[in-house]
């Protein structure tokens, strides 16, 4: 394919559908990450400028919309996407959000998965979003004290009661998988994956596609890695990668050069690395719907433009080999804490 910088225009094209989990629910191929729209990677952006950049995303075939209750000061994710549906068709969006971190700091994750903090969480999230009914929520984070059965049942109830139609899990073990969904079906898994980040390709997707259930990688680009502005530039001063493992001193130097390996094949390809990095997630499978996130309308369009590039067999064996993953140095969160937190350390107690 030689389409040249063609890719990165967003121009109107049938975004494809796809169907995450067994339970119906239905969303365009790729979503959206609300998160960066209330800093984290760089300062929050207006509300009007954030509202603006779902509205475009929803204009290009976007419906659906990832958010958490953990994201901006005060709740401010929440409320600015709640803004913006306001502005769209509530019945063609499918709305994500999630519950259980309760508390982040450098040395400390507070994790709760109490039925009781789940049945809140939920009724605070549907004010804030200020919507009837949630349709993906999900367990952020697993609480390793709490049987999931716990947790799950009280979401069950929270299905019954129409308040939220599709259960998911972020970051969960093969055993806590298979458990929750014992209790109800989960819909969607959601889950750190990308070029440089495939640690669930041997324990973590088999046990999905067995119960059928979809994965979201979160972080499709490596949190911008694969987009190349923090080699070209420099990380912005108030980024949660400035201090990313990855992302400095040796480690960086290190990872930076399987970056310029990716640029060269993103050239092959007619495309920009980001949208590489985007489209080889994409071709992972038909329940594969990465979320991947921006404040700006130009990388928005971007992004959308990876739906288009295609990948032989062998173009996919070439872009993984030129990633090893035993050379990516350091780990893949920004902290032990949070490492603390992926999903090869969440199993929870057995019920008594």
């Amino acid at each position: 394919m030689k389409s040249g910088r063609k890719l990165a225009m967003a121009e109107q094209f049938e975004m494809p559908r796809v169907k995450l989990g067994t339970q119906g629910l239905e969303v365009s191929k790729l979503g959206y990450g609300c998160m960066g729209l209330s800093g984290n990677y760089n300062n929050p952006v207006p509300d009007e400028e954030g509202i603006a950049v779902i509205k475009e995303a929803f204009s290009k075939g976007i419906t659906f919309f990832d958010t958490s209750n953990l994201y901006g000061v005060n709740y401010a994710n929440e409320y600015l996407v709640g803004k913006a549906l306001k502005q769209l068709p509530r019945e063609k969006i499918e709305l994500a959000t999630k519950f259980g971190v309760a508390g982040i700091t450098p040395t400390e994750v507070i994790v709760k998965g109490s039925p009781e903090y789940a049945r809140s969480c939920c009724e605070d999230s549907l004010k804030r979003l200020d919507v009837d009914y949630i349709d993906l929520y999900y367990i952020h984070r697993i609480d390793k004290t709490v049987p999931i059965e716990a947790t799950m049942g009280e979401l069950k109830k929270l299905v019954n009661e129409g308040k939220i139609r599709y259960i998911g899990l972020s970051e969960a073990s093969p055993d806590t998988i298979r458990r929750a969904h014992a209790v109800h079906p989960i819909s969607a898994l959601q889950i750190e994956y990308s070029l440089w980040t495939r640690d669930i390709e041997e324990d973590i997707i088999p046990v999905c596609r067995e119960l059928g259930i979809g994965i979201v990688p979160y972080s499709p680009i490596g949190r911008g890695f694969f987009a190349g502005k923090a080699i070209v530039e420099k990380v912005h001063p108030n980024s949660a990668l400035e201090n990313h493992p990855r992302f400095t001193g040796e480690n960086f130097d290190k990872n930076k050069a399987i970056y310029f390996r990716i640029e060269k094949l993103a050239k092959k390809h007619g495309c920009t690395p980001a949208q590489l990095a985007i489209s080889w997630v994409l071709h992972q499978g038909d329940d594969v719907v990465p979320i991947p996130g921006t404040t700006k309308i130009k990388n928005l369009h971007e992004n959308i433009g990876s739906v288009k590039v295609k990948f032989t067999k062998d173009d996919l064996k070439e872009i993984s080999d030129a990633v090893p993953v035993n050379e990516v140095a350091g780990i893949k969160t920004p902290t032990e804490a949070l490492e603390s937190f992926t999903w090869r350390y969440a199993n929870t107690p057995l019920p008594k």
